[in-house]
């Protein structure tokens, strides 16, 4: 059991960590969007309507694409009033107890993120916007970011755990 469990934290570690730096570009995405959005209404005074939304796409994708790679860092925001003063096993116990509440919280953006894209598909949906791009592209990519922060959960919770019995992953 132990080596199937350090075999998954190896994989989806692996994973989420090379995703995770490859959208750490995605920000260049998104600034090279804004600033055609600035050349396009000064010098040609036509105003591209487009740039908007795909601007928020891409930072849709950097964000939830990017989750499972700052769980995995830990850049989550803590309360630091007591956690620097407990042992490394309290740490894990009190982790592990967070873990379990984002697993329930991702299950359910989950569960709704793919009844969101099946009838994105299923009814073509599309942006109200003038541009009026299909929105399950964008909806895929938001219930995949979730899937992968799942899936990081998950791996932290195996980590923690063997945290607690002593082991190290």
């Amino acid at each position: 059991m132990l080596k199937l469990a350090t075999t998954y934290v190896r994989v989806v570690d692996g994973f989420n960590y090379y995703v995770g730096r490859v959208m750490m570009y995605g920000i260049f995405a998104l600034i090279g969007v804004l600033m055609w959005s600035v050349i396009a209404k000064q010098a040609f005074t036509i105003p591209p309507f487009w740039t908007l939304e795909v601007a928020q796409f891409i930072l849709v994708a950097y964000y939830l694409l990017g989750g499972a790679y700052s769980i995995q860092l830990g850049a989550n925001v803590r309360m630091d009033l007591f956690y620097s003063e407990w042992t490394t096993r309290k740490k894990a116990q009190v982790d592990a107890l967070t873990v379990l509440m984002l697993i329930f919280y991702l299950s359910v953006m989950l569960y709704g993120g793919l009844d969101s894209v099946s009838y994105s598909i299923q009814y073509q949906e599309r942006s109200p916007s003038i541009w009026r791009p299909l929105m399950w592209p964008i909806k895929s990519l938001m219930t995949f970011g979730i899937f992968m922060m799942l899936l990081q959960a998950i791996s932290e919770l195996i980590k923690d755990i063997a945290t607690i019995k002593g082991k190290h992953i």
